[in-house]
């Protein structure tokens, strides 16, 4: 994997103007963008299908998180959309992600599309340990991480997403998993409402293999530059 195709811009905006005009201007420069609850919302399949268009990955970032007959429903029309990855959360237990997998594999295939990965949401990088406590999860994050991954990994997930700083552990835990990582800050960059970061060298040298990008790029004075930056910090060779 090259550093170009390792990182996703997040298009974090209500506006589908805007989307468009960073999709345009990154297509070719990034490997993909992530399309969020927010976008989606505002915009639907179609500017999905848009984005799709312009080549690359296409992340369509919406956590389903319900009843298993309906994640299943939602994952197989988001199976029919030609993404290429898509996020269930943990939190919805084994038969809710297993159900998600196999619905959004079967729709494809019906439509002649390359099946998607879905990727298993383990714990928001807005969180900290204390947030988990206040919500009833036992035991500090990188414990709750690894639980849920060993969960996507048994229920036939095709990768997980972490932070950066539990992206080594589960290698070991999920080793055959892709291992995306969002709350991703170049050195000097503000956190923003994140709480676990981390630069993307150092993403990527603990075992990311997509780092999901959204301010560092997007309110750049210059995107395109923004981006090529980042791409050229994770192909450095180490100090």
């Amino acid at each position: 994997m090259t550093p170009r195709e390792r990182v996703l811009v997040a298009l974090d905006t209500p506006s589908p103007g805007r989307a468009r005009e960073l999709a345009r201007l990154l297509a070719g420069e990034v490997g993909g963008f992530k399309v969020g609850l927010e976008l989606f919302v505002s915009a639907g399949p179609d500017l999905v299908r848009e984005i799709r268009d312009l080549g690359g990955e296409v992340f369509l970032d919406l956590k389903l998180h319900d009843i298993p007959n309906t994640v299943g429903g939602a994952a197989a029309a988001l199976g029919r959309l030609g993404v290429s990855l898509f996020t269930v959360h943990g939190l919805g237990g084994a038969e809710m992600i297993r159900r998600g997998v196999e619905a959004s594999r079967e729709a494809a295939a019906a439509a002649g599309l390359p099946a998607p990965r879905a990727l298993v949401v383990t714990v928001l990088t807005s969180h900290d340990d204390r947030d988990l406590g206040t919500i009833g999860v036992r035991g500090p994050c990188a414990d709750a991480v690894t639980r849920l991954a060993a969960l996507a990994r048994d229920a036939g997930a095709g990768g997980i997403v972490c932070s950066a700083l539990e992206v080594a552990e589960l290698r070991t835990v999920f080793p055959d998993g892709l291992r995306v990582v969002p709350g991703i800050r170049p050195a000097g960059a503000a956190t923003h409402d994140q709480s676990r970061t981390a630069t993307p060298a150092a993403a990527v040298a603990r075992g990311a293999d997509l780092l999901v990008i959204g301010r560092p790029i997007t309110r750049a004075d210059d995107p395109r530059a923004a981006a090529r930056a980042i791409v050229a910090e994770i192909g450095a060779p180490p100090a």
